[in-house]
């Protein structure tokens, strides 16, 4: 049975004052109190209200009144305010703020529900009808705000607003909003508005609009997507990217975009997204256009037709521990970021690769499964690589003869074995002829079984002894035969269909060690340097398989003269050709670090701490006793450090211990015979920093503002509106210098000499930004290059924080992707299509 709620509250009411022993009979001392669930009363949930002053009662005309920072509680309502009024007679409370000592008003009502919260100057609310009346309102509701003079709130939570204000910014005094003198909001479903116009700091402007909607509903949403319209010199007049989105559910969405141009170009993209909890997630993207550029009727015209497809699936660990399927697709067509890409690094690109794979783990043996498909693109070259399939099964290395009744471990017990069986099928082509017959009739497939053997010992305490053996056999489905032809004096190839198959084998041998030299010091600081130095002597044999006992080479006539030339029947095979020539070779390497130990001083003492002066100093080179000349390999040396924590160096070169002729010609003679180990052929060295200012020690806790669905989306899909502002400014800048020999020959009347010079590439570049203000940021990506005396790809922008909105300008100012452009908007994903662009593409300077 539902009883006034207003008369129970003034029965207890009542009941409390007769039992006070206050002066006053109609002043409660008691500053918080409960009424609470009764089998009389027509309440569902506890009623509970607070003062902090003081309540009291008016008998007489049946009303009580709540003073200084007063709460009144019931089931999902919620009301505060500096006082508050309830009418008991009339089922009615009321809410307003207090002024302060200034004169102020304060302690402002606020009314809040399941539907939103609502800050307001005056409230009335009736508990029966459940309706209320809110004066100077303002309340959110989803990423907007809505100002009201007047609103009204109906039994079916639906609020009508009279006189009222809709903006995305959270002042109280609003930079922009769409007024109307009338707005509808239904919570979590949509709002109307009336005719509406457009105010920017309180001004009107001549945007305006009959009526407005405004979605209201957590989460996605379906609705239109507005283009962006403005003019490109050559393509004159556009609507660019507006089309339809689906959102429904958590699980996928929908985003079909479209383009359309005055000289009658086009484009459409697709773009989707989907998830499913514990299971996977991905997105898809895949876009087409259709350029003319100038004039189609005239002959100098071209027409472009270009495609991309993006493709990122990843399957969750916990759907099948021990099955993964995962995509990663980038393919399309060459130009296709010429015309289409917005971002500087899409532009920069010029190599694609995807990857399909699917693995499974077979529980319980040392077997996996793998298979993948592969893509590989160069966009300067158009040369595609693609594997379709490429098939794997592997075994995890094993100890067969590992015996646990062993107390004491024998030396076969490490001997380990495993196994790797691959197969593949290859397309090597380019973009223009991927889907004739005469690519198709290329493919180049094998499979190859690889079956290693190795095992550690443990040779005088101090050096570590490992012994290889590898066997691998080959299966190619074709093979090729050579025949030469006296009339044409040609050598004709003939490809045979039948599978063939082709076994190798190689032993290695490695023994290392570790030396250390500490030198200790009486410093201050400085304690101790350590040198590890880490020798390496391998040796490794592999038999000559161009031998005739193996059948895997052959010999054809080359010329008339009867000169003849040896080929392999597998030569174009995907694994490659069995080692031609017996190979016997004794290699050295030669490892070293060094590091200091320093003292530091602590509140608590002295600790020690650990630095590295060098990451790594190393030397290889190799001797080949099996050839018949130049035994001697070149030598390689490389280094890597960081100096002063800041610069990362690495630098390689290569020397070769022989000689070269007038005509650049290596000769079998050392180097050693001009007094120097090598002659320098190659050196490369990269230096690189990235400086950071450091983050500032506020006492004060940090707050951070978590995106919504909405603008996560509109991140991924455009990548330069993210902005960091946790670090004040950043500069990374990277230099590489190229060394190498290089020989020209140079004709003088009918002379011909070769000049020998050296030939050096260099080039700096950086990019970096800077929090000018807690508003302005700039970025900048430059750099130069010495060769060509040419300032690399620039690139300038900067953003402005305006509050509830927001500019960004992007600048290239000279090259081929010179453009601009400035976009100032909303920030909220709510509105924002409200925005102001101008801009000039690269292709508009042609």
């Amino acid at each position: 049975m539902r009883l006034n709620f207003c008369k129970v509250l003034f029965f207890i009411s009542c009941l409390l004052i007769s039992l006070t022993s206050s002066a006053s009979p109609f002043l409660i001392q008691s500053t918080t109190d409960t009424i609470k669930k009764s089998t009389n009363a027509f309440l569902t949930e506890k009623v509970h209200y607070t003062a902090t002053d003081s309540m009291q009662v008016d008998m007489l005309n049946q009303k009580a009144y709540l003073f200084n920072n007063a709460e009144v509680i019931y089931e999902d309502m919620k009301m505060n305010a500096g006082y508050i009024e309830i009418d008991f007679k009339n089922n009615l409370v009321r809410a307003s703020g207090i002024k302060d000592s200034a004169g102020k008003m304060v302690q402002k009502p606020v009314f809040s529900n399941a539907d939103g919260k609502y800050d307001a100057g005056e409230i009335t609310y009736n508990f029966d009808t459940r309706k209320g009346k809110i004066k100077d309102v303002i309340t959110q509701q989803g990423e907007g705000f809505i100002h009201g003079r007047d609103i009204k709130k109906d039994s079916n939570n639906t609020y009508f607003v009279g006189h009222g204000k809709y903006t995305t910014c959270d002042l109280e005094h609003p930079h922009f909003y769409i007024g109307a003198k009338k707005i509808k909001v239904i919570p979590n479903d949509k709002i109307v508005t009336g005719p509406a116009v457009l105010y920017i700091a309180d001004i009107p402007t001549p945007l305006a609009i009959p009526f407005g909607y405004f979605p209201n509903k957590k989460g996605r949403a379906s609705g239109i997507i507005i283009p962006t319209y403005g003019e490109s010199n050559n393509w004159g007049f556009f609507l660019r990217d507006g089309g339809f989105y689906y959102g429904k559910n958590e699980l996928f969405d929908l985003a079909l975009l479209g383009s359309i141009f005055a000289n009658g170009s086009y484009g459409g993209k697709i773009n989707s997204n989907y998830k499913k909890r514990y299971k996977y997630a991905g997105n898809l993207n895949m876009s087409y256009s259709h350029y003319i550029n100038g004039d189609r009727e005239l002959p100098n015209s071209t027409i472009s037709n270009e495609f991309f497809v993006r493709w990122n699936h990843q399957q969750d660990m916990k759907a099948h521990p021990s099955s993964r399927f995962s995509a990663n697709v980038n393919a399309g067509s060459n130009s296709f970021n010429r015309y289409n890409g917005g971002v500087t690094s899409d532009y920069l690109s010029n190599t694609f690769q995807s990857n399909i794979a699917y693995s499974k783990s077979f529980t319980g043996t040392p077997f996996n499964f793998s298979a993948n498909a592969r893509h590989n693109q160069n966009t300067i070259t158009r040369k595609m690589d693609i594997s379709l399939p490429e098939l794997a099964l592997t075994m995890n290395r094993i100890y067969p003869f590992k015996s646990s009744k062993n107390v004491k471990p024998k030396w076969y017990d490490k001997i380990g074995v495993s196994a790797n069986v691959n197969a593949r099928n290859d397309i090597n082509t380019y973009d223009s002829i991927l889907f004739t017959n005469q690519t198709m009739g290329k493919m180049k497939n094998g499979a190859r079984l690889n079956v290693p053997i190795s095992t550690s010992l443990n040779v005088l305490k101090h050096f570590t002894l490992t012994p290889t053996l590898n066997t691998s056999s080959t299966v190619y489905f074709q093979t090729i035969r050579k025949r030469y032809d006296s009339n044409v004096n040609t050598i004709f190839t003939d490809t045979l269909i039948g599978a063939q198959v082709a076994n190798e084998f190689n032993a290695n041998l490695g023994l290392t060690t570790r030396l250390y030299g500490d030198y200790f010091f009486k410093l201050k600081r400085l304690k101790q340097i350590r040198h590890v130095a880490t020798p390496t002597i391998s040796a490794s044999f592999r038999p000559d398989f161009s031998e005739s006992q193996y059948g895997y080479y052959q010999k054809v006539q080359s010329d008339t003269l009867g000169n003849y030339q040896q080929y392999s029947i597998f030569q174009n095979g995907i694994y490659g050709s069995p080692a031609a020539g017996q190979s016997g070779v004794i290699g050295f390497t030669l490892n070293n670090t060094l590091e200091a130990k320093k003292r530091i001083q602590t509140d608590s003492g002295s600790v020690s701490s650990k630095s590295s002066l060098i990451d790594n100093l190393g030397v290889s080179f190799f001797y080949n006793m099996a050839a018949k000349n130049y035994k001697w390999s070149t030598i390689n040396l490389n280094a890597r450090t960081k100096l002063f924590k800041m610069f990362d160096i690495n630098t390689t070169a290569i020397l070769d211990p022989y000689q070269i002729d007038s005509t650049g010609t290596r000769i079998e003679r050392f180097e050693w015979n001009n007094q120097r180990i090598g002659r320098l052929t190659n050196a490369n060295i990269s230096i690189s920093t990235s400086l950071r200012s450091k983050e500032k020690n506020n006492n004060q806790p940090k707050t951070s503002k978590l995106a919504t669905d909405d603008e996560l989306d509109y991140i991924n899909r455009n990548p330069n509106a993210y902005v960091d502002y946790s670090i004040p400014w950043s500069l990374n800048v990277y230099y590489n210098m190229n060394y190498s020999k290089q020989i020209k020959q140079v004709l003088v009347g009918t002379t011909t000499s070769f000049l020998i010079k050296d030939k050096y590439t260099q080039s700096v570049t950086f990019n970096g930004d800077v929090s000018i203000t807690k508003k302005w940021k700039l970025s900048v990506t430059s750099g130069y290059d010495f060769t060509t005396k040419e300032i690399t790809l620039t690139s300038i922008n900067v953003y402005r924080d305006l509050h509830c909105w927001e500019m960004h300008f992007n600048w290239v100012p000279f090259g081929f992707r010179q453009s601009f452009s400035i976009d100032i908007n909303v920030k909220s994903s709510v509105l924002r299509d409200l925005k102001l662009s101008r801009r000039k593409d690269w292709y508009d300077y042609q």
